[in-house]
Parts: C-alpha cells; structure tokens; sequence
C-alpha cells in the first residue's frame, strides 16, 4: 500500500483533535477565568532510502534521503495569559491581576482556578458556586452573618464590621505553581496539581517575592479565548483535514489504476 496514504490518515486524525480543541475553545468563550488550549503537532519516524555520505575520493558530501510517514500531536497545551478584567461591582467577585490561582477545598482536597465568583452560605462561610469554601492563610474565610461594610483589598485582606468593631484578620490566599501550564483541568473551573506543575507556593495577594498578583474586587476574569484567532484557527484546520482526505483520494486513484493494469 501507499505510504502517502497513511500519511494522509495521521493528519485527519491530528487535524480532528484540533478541530475538537477549537470547539472547546469556543464554547468557552464567556466562561470565566477559562484558558485555552492550542494543538502542536510534529512528524512521525522517516524511512531512510538512503544515509549521508561525507566528502571523500574527490567527491563532495551527500545528503540523506528520507521519506516522512505522517504527523502525530507533539502537545496540547493550557495557555495560561491572562484574560481581560470585567468590572461587576460585586463585593464578592473577585479577579487576579497577575500571576496566582485562588484555592477552594471541600475539606480533602484542594483545587485551583482563576474564576473568583464568590458567594456566601448561610454559614457565613466564602464559597464558589459549587460550594467548595474559599482558601484563606491559617482556615477557611467566614464572615459572621451579622457582619455589615464587607470589603475586600487587593492584598486579600478581607474587612468587615461586627458589633461596631472593625475586623481584618482574614486574607485571601493565592496559590502560584512553578510550571502553570502543567496542571490538569478536572472540569468545573478547577485545576489540580500534576507531577510536572510542581508543588505549589501559597503566599498572600501582592507579595512581590513570591511573585503573586493583586485581587481586583467588584470584577471578574474573562476568559483569554479570542474568537478571530480561534475562527482562523479553525480554517486551517478545516483546509488542512480536506488536504489530507485528497491524498488518500488520489492514493486509491492510483492503486485503482494499477488494479485496472491486469484485464
């Protein structure tokens, strides 16, 4: 059979993969504090036909000769820019500005994310939608359900009165990770820890040593999808997957006319 044909199978399959990605991409594109990813692809093992030959009896160098067999995913990588910043005015919307991730636990484990639409439970307890409670330095952040003037700083620091005295004792705590890109989406807006992230370094909002961002209060992160890019994205694709289907076509045009030799 046909090495091109092959060929032209690997580059659907990549091209579909692709294709899937920049759905998701799109589908995403008001989720907040979404990231996107982006499909990398490479080139399969090449056929030697034949090696390289250096210079030598009076004749100059010669160059391999290969034939490549296809293409393969080389990545799919999270991009992890920062999306732009929408102003809400809620006190419990919160965006970052700069590197971190805000940590939510149901109390086993702890997740990651950068969309900080935040709510409070009938606790007085800081929690995301799914009701995992906001991380903060030392416990989870509570607010007394008498509280009144709740605001939050861009250092985390979150105030409130209660019974006529000021309290600012608790502090949203951020998480960075030595390679952002290396955590796993689990859904829901949460990420996790994967053994290529590293170990993540936890320090309050606005710490320069630790390189953490600041919290912009009464705003959100859009998500960083860009439709043009995404639109165009999907046209390549879209003319790359069609290529591929015409090599496999002109492939089986050829072994049909080698089958019609023999009559």
């Amino acid at each position: 059979m046909l090495r091109s044909m092959y060929s032209g199978i690997s580059g659907m399959k990549n091209f579909q993969t692709k294709l899937d990605v920049i759905g998701n991409n799109i589908s995403n594109v008001n989720t907040y504090g979404f990231k996107k990813g982006r499909v990398v692809f490479k080139d399969l093992v090449s056929q030697s036909i034949a090696g390289a030959n250096g210079p030598a009896n009076g004749r100059g160098g010669v160059n391999p000769k290969q034939v490549g067999l296809g293409s393969q995913i080389a990545a799919i990588d999270t991009i992890q820019t920062e999306g732009s910043t929408q102003t809400t005015g809620r006190t419990l919307d919160l965006a970052v500005s700069g590197d971190g991730f805000f940590q939510v636990t149901d109390g086993v484990n702890t997740y990651y994310t950068r969309a900080g639409n935040f709510y409070m439970d009938d606790e007085g307890s800081i929690v995301n939608s799914d009701g995992l409670y906001l991380v903060g330095e030392g416990a989870n952040i509570t607010v007394p359900t008498t509280a009144t003037s709740l605001s939050i700083g861009a250092g985390g620091v979150i105030s409130f009165i209660d019974g006529g005295q000021l309290d600012a004792t608790q502090v949203v705590q951020l998480a960075k990770f030595p390679n952002s890109g290396g955590v796993i989406k689990v859904g829901e807006n949460l990420y996790q820890q994967s053994d290529n992230s590293g170990d993540p370094v936890t320090s309050v909002p606005g710490d320069q040593d630790a390189g953490m961002g600041r919290i912009v209060a009464g705003a959100l992160e859009m998500s960083n999808v860009d439709l043009s890019e995404e639109f165009t994205e999907m046209i390549v694709a879209q003319r790359g997957f069609q290529a591929n289907t015409r090599i496999i076509t002109t492939s089986d045009e050829i072994l049909q006319e080698l089958m019609s030799m023999k009559r």
